[in-house]
Protein backbone atom coordinates (compact mmCIF):
# COMPACT_ATOMS: atom_id res chain seq x y z
CA UNK A 1 0.00 0.00 0.00
CA UNK A 2 2.75 2.53 0.75
CA UNK A 3 4.19 1.85 -2.71
CA UNK A 4 0.80 2.50 -4.30
CA UNK A 5 0.42 5.75 -2.35
CA UNK A 6 3.91 6.86 -3.33
CA UNK A 7 3.37 5.93 -7.01
CA UNK A 8 0.44 8.31 -7.55
CA UNK A 9 1.68 10.85 -5.04
CA UNK A 10 -0.30 14.05 -4.80
CA UNK A 11 -2.87 12.90 -7.36
CA UNK A 12 -4.23 10.38 -4.82
CA UNK A 13 -5.74 13.28 -2.87
CA UNK A 14 -7.20 14.94 -5.96
CA UNK A 15 -8.79 11.67 -7.10
CA UNK A 16 -10.07 10.88 -3.60
CA UNK A 17 -11.47 14.40 -3.19
CA UNK A 18 -13.27 14.34 -6.54
CA UNK A 19 -14.60 10.83 -5.87
CA UNK A 20 -16.00 11.90 -2.50
CA UNK A 21 -17.57 15.02 -4.03
CA UNK A 22 -19.18 12.83 -6.70
CA UNK A 23 -20.50 10.42 -4.05
CA UNK A 24 -22.00 13.39 -2.23
CA UNK A 25 -23.94 14.23 -5.39
CA UNK A 26 -25.41 10.74 -5.79
CA UNK A 27 -26.15 10.00 -2.12
CA UNK A 28 -28.41 11.89 0.28
CA UNK A 29 -26.92 13.88 3.13
CA UNK A 30 -24.27 16.51 3.47
CA UNK A 31 -21.31 14.71 4.97
CA UNK A 32 -18.96 13.45 2.26
CA UNK A 33 -18.53 16.94 0.86
CA UNK A 34 -16.48 17.98 3.89
CA UNK A 35 -14.20 14.96 3.69
CA UNK A 36 -13.84 15.49 -0.06
CA UNK A 37 -12.88 19.11 0.50
CA UNK A 38 -10.35 17.96 3.12
CA UNK A 39 -8.79 15.63 0.53
CA UNK A 40 -8.58 18.46 -2.00
CA UNK A 41 -7.07 20.76 0.63
CA UNK A 42 -4.51 18.07 1.44
CA UNK A 43 -3.59 17.92 -2.24
CA UNK A 44 -3.09 21.69 -2.25
CA UNK A 45 -0.76 21.44 0.74
CA UNK A 46 1.11 18.59 -0.97
CA UNK A 47 1.44 20.62 -4.20
CA UNK A 48 3.23 23.37 -2.29
CA UNK A 49 6.14 20.99 -1.79
CA UNK A 50 6.67 21.81 1.88
CA UNK A 51 9.18 19.38 3.36
CA UNK A 52 7.10 18.47 6.41
CA UNK A 53 4.23 17.26 4.18
CA UNK A 54 6.35 15.25 1.75
CA UNK A 55 5.74 11.80 3.24
CA UNK A 56 2.42 9.99 2.76
CA UNK A 57 2.16 9.48 6.54
CA UNK A 58 2.17 13.24 7.14
CA UNK A 59 -0.29 13.75 4.30
CA UNK A 60 -2.61 11.15 5.84
CA UNK A 61 -2.32 12.84 9.24
CA UNK A 62 -3.06 16.24 7.66
CA UNK A 63 -6.05 14.73 5.83
CA UNK A 64 -7.49 13.32 9.07
CA UNK A 65 -7.05 16.62 10.89
CA UNK A 66 -8.58 18.62 8.03
CA UNK A 67 -11.48 16.15 7.78
CA UNK A 68 -12.38 16.67 11.43
CA UNK A 69 -12.05 20.45 11.15
CA UNK A 70 -14.12 20.64 7.94
CA UNK A 71 -16.87 18.37 9.32
CA UNK A 72 -17.11 20.44 12.51
CA UNK A 73 -17.26 23.69 10.55
CA UNK A 74 -19.79 22.21 8.15
CA UNK A 75 -22.04 20.98 10.93
CA UNK A 76 -21.80 24.32 12.71
CA UNK A 77 -22.69 26.53 9.76
CA UNK A 78 -24.65 24.30 7.38
CA UNK A 79 -26.71 22.06 9.70
CA UNK A 80 -30.33 22.16 8.49
CA UNK A 81 -31.63 21.15 11.94
CA UNK A 82 -30.03 24.17 13.55
CA UNK A 83 -32.04 26.65 11.48
CA UNK A 84 -34.78 28.53 13.26
CA UNK A 85 -38.30 27.63 12.22
CA UNK A 86 -41.34 29.85 11.95
CA UNK A 87 -43.33 26.87 13.33
CA UNK A 88 -41.17 25.48 16.17
CA UNK A 89 -44.00 23.34 17.61
CA UNK A 90 -45.02 21.79 14.29
CA UNK A 91 -45.46 18.02 14.73
CA UNK A 92 -45.07 18.40 18.50
CA UNK A 93 -48.74 18.15 19.42
CA UNK A 94 -48.24 17.67 23.16
CA UNK A 95 -46.07 20.78 23.41
CA UNK A 96 -48.78 22.75 21.60
CA UNK A 97 -51.21 21.87 24.40
CA UNK A 98 -49.17 23.55 27.15
CA UNK A 99 -51.20 26.44 28.53
CA UNK A 100 -54.49 25.22 27.03
CA UNK A 101 -57.62 24.78 29.13
CA UNK A 102 -60.21 22.04 28.94
CA UNK A 103 -62.48 19.98 31.19
CA UNK A 104 -61.68 16.55 32.56
CA UNK A 105 -63.39 13.77 30.64
CA UNK A 106 -62.56 11.19 33.32
CA UNK A 107 -61.71 12.05 36.94
CA UNK A 108 -58.12 12.13 38.11
CA UNK A 109 -57.87 9.27 40.60
CA UNK A 110 -54.55 8.32 42.20
CA UNK A 111 -52.88 10.98 40.05
CA UNK A 112 -54.13 9.74 36.64
CA UNK A 113 -57.11 10.66 34.49
CA UNK A 114 -58.12 11.68 30.95
CA UNK A 115 -58.97 14.95 29.26
CA UNK A 116 -60.20 15.69 25.73
CA UNK A 117 -58.41 18.18 23.49
CA UNK A 118 -60.16 18.60 20.14
CA UNK A 119 -60.82 15.03 18.99
CA UNK A 120 -58.19 13.27 21.11
CA UNK A 121 -58.38 11.85 24.60
CA UNK A 122 -55.11 12.50 26.46
CA UNK A 123 -53.78 10.89 29.62
CA UNK A 124 -53.27 13.50 32.32
CA UNK A 125 -51.65 13.52 35.72
CA UNK A 126 -52.12 15.82 38.67
CA UNK A 127 -54.00 16.20 41.93
CA UNK A 128 -57.18 14.12 42.28
CA UNK A 129 -60.09 16.01 40.66
CA UNK A 130 -63.63 15.05 39.65
CA UNK A 131 -64.75 14.76 36.02
CA UNK A 132 -65.93 18.06 34.52
CA UNK A 133 -63.33 20.15 36.38
CA UNK A 134 -61.68 22.87 34.28
CA UNK A 135 -57.94 22.23 34.04
CA UNK A 136 -54.91 23.85 32.44
CA UNK A 137 -51.91 21.99 31.02
CA UNK A 138 -48.65 22.98 32.68
CA UNK A 139 -46.17 20.46 31.30
CA UNK A 140 -45.70 17.40 29.09
CA UNK A 141 -43.48 14.67 30.49
CA UNK A 142 -43.11 10.97 29.70
CA UNK A 143 -46.29 10.75 27.64
CA UNK A 144 -48.48 12.45 30.26
CA UNK A 145 -49.88 15.96 30.37
CA UNK A 146 -49.32 17.43 33.83
CA UNK A 147 -52.35 19.52 34.70
CA UNK A 148 -53.76 21.57 37.53
CA UNK A 149 -57.18 22.93 38.36
CA UNK A 150 -58.14 26.39 37.10
CA UNK A 151 -59.43 28.43 40.02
Amino acid sequence: MPDMLAALGIWNWVILGLLLLFLELVTPGIFLIWIGLAALATSLFAFTGLSFIASWQMQLLLFMILSVIFVLIGRRYFNPRAQNSDEPLLNRRADQLIGMRTTLEEPIVNGHGRARFDDTLWRVTGADLPAGTTIIVRKYLDGLLQVEEVK
